[in-house]
């Protein structure tokens, strides 16, 4: 999408919107940053040291977003994946528990095949914490998820943390410092540092293979639309 990752996040905006009005049953769409991204939780917006917090992102080279999905700020580069999963379906927030420890159980699966000592569960002082985000030994995060639950629809959203964590420990020390938020640089792990030499192909092709399909779904025009009308809520415009 030219490198526009406000645009990125945008479409998964899109496409929950599209499964809640029922315009589509089910999507999978995974992509690749194509820049350093530093995304903030919606709540985050609103801490008093959010304005510190975005320049500290800026300064580091980390373009500051925010997201759709809940939680507090991630960063990754381009040595990473992110998932975006969709699906039309009433009684959406009946299922958020569910969904969360099957696709954990999931991701961890994945993980482990690759040899990686993959838990399902938090690490102490992770970002963006979650009972369900994947971690190597108990010890370091590498797979965080998150869900949006609208009307007769939701998102599952996973970031996969392929490589680079040594360029994600001191952003994050940062902006967590400024929104005086818990966390320990040492929880920040990597699937390429704890399997060297893994890529990225290797590892999109096996969560499409735990996901039961061949290839992600193609994007439509009609979502590429409402994404292009919905991209500004994702930047952070003010001169912070």
């Amino acid at each position: 999408m030219s490198g526009d990752e406000a645009m990125e996040l945008a479409v998964a905006h899109a496409l929950v919107r599209r499964a809640s009005s029922g315009e589509l049953t089910e999507a999978l769409r995974i992509y690749r940053p194509t820049a350093p991204v530093l995304v903030f939780g919606r709540r985050d917006t609103h801490a008093a040291g959010f304005d510190a917090a975005v320049r500290a992102a800026r300064s580091a080279g980390f373009e500051p977003l925010v997201r759709a999905v809940g939680g507090r700020p991630v960063a990754y580069t381009t040595e990473a994946l992110v998932i975006d999963h969709v699906k039309h379906e009433q009684l959406a927030p009946e299922g958020l528990d569910t969904r969360f420890k099957n696709f954990g159980a999931m991701y961890a699966g994945v993980l482990q095949e690759f040899g990686i000592d993959a838990r399902v569960g938090a690490v102490p002082g992770e970002y963006c914490p979650g009972a369900h985000s994947v971690n190597a030994r108990g010890v370091v995060k590498l797979v965080g998820t998150g869900q949006r639950v609208v009307r007769n629809g939701w998102l599952f959203s996973a970031l996969v943390v392929i490589g680079d964590d040594e360029l994600l420990r001191p952003v994050l020390a940062d902006v967590y410092a400024h929104l005086d938020l818990p966390f320990d640089p040492a929880s920040v792990g990597s699937l390429s540092t704890e399997v060297p030499g893994l890529s990225l192909d290797t590892v999109e092709e096996r969560i499409l293979d735990a996901y039961g399909e061949t290839s992600p779904a193609e994007l439509d025009e009609a979502t590429m639309e409402l994404a292009a009308t919905l991209a500004a809520d994702h930047r952070i415009v003010r001169d912070a």
